[in-house]
């Protein structure tokens, strides 16, 4: 299902980096996500709401860049 706020996402499994690119063009790693919840989030009705609920403020990041 679409997000209006993530553009796009990536998973690495072998280093468990959650990469997202939100409609903004923000881009964010999220370290030591498992992938269990990457997979979870894939599959979420509402991917923004997930994010917010399961990923910011539990797991490290690092912002990318900016495209705009």
């Amino acid at each position: 299902m679409p997000s209006s706020v993530i553009a796009s996402m990536s998973y690495d499994a072998a280093m468990h980096v959650l990469r997202i690119r939100f409609v903004s063009g923000l881009i964010y790693n999220y370290k030591e996500v498992p992938e269990k919840v990457f997979k979870a989030l894939k599959t979420s009705a509402s991917k923004g709401a997930f994010l917010n609920q399961h990923i910011k403020g539990k797991y490290e990041f690092e912002k990318i860049n900016e495209l705009h």
